[in-house]
């Protein structure tokens, strides 16, 4: 098992949550970015930089994630392939990305995406809060369990 985090646009609470989750259970976590990120030294992280360009990242994750492995991402349909596929995948808003839920979930972010392209002004994320970090962390940790 791995932990792989899309890390670009990854909040540095949740980052925080994930290092010290695998240095506590002893995990492989790689950090996925197309920028230099710093994390502290550990046998068990590592980062892969990667060439900038839409989806680099994502597409390296879709590469490499496995069966049983665990991924971190806010990226709809980067979730969308790996799911099927038996990867457990989180938002860094704690949400639980499933085959019951992830098809719909593609469609409303393509259709807000269509709108957008058409030139339609819609709301960006909403901020990054402590509950969505508490939420993350629950989320985080009970699927850690069921994967170990």
């Amino acid at each position: 098992m791995k932990i792989w985090v899309d890390a670009d646009a990854c909040p540095a609470d949740i980052k925080e949550i994930i290092i010290k989750a695998a240095h506590k259970r002893g995990i492989e976590t790689i950090f996925v970015s197309n920028k230099v990120i710093s994390i502290p030294e550990s046998p068990f992280i590592s980062t892969i930089k990667v060439a900038q360009g839409m989806d680099v990242a994502d597409q390296y994750i879709a590469e490499k994630a496995q069966d049983k492995d665990l991924v971190i991402t806010q990226d709809i349909p980067l979730a969308a392939i790996l799911v099927p596929r038996g990867i457990v995948v989180i938002s860094t808003y704690g949400v639980l990305f499933t085959l019951d839920n992830i098809g719909e979930r593609l469609s409303v972010r393509n259709f807000m995406q269509e709108l957008r392209d058409n030139g339609v002004q819609t709301n960006g994320p909403k901020p990054f809060s402590n509950k969505d970090k508490q939420k993350f962390a629950n989320t985080f940790d009970q699927q850690l369990v069921k994967l170990l």
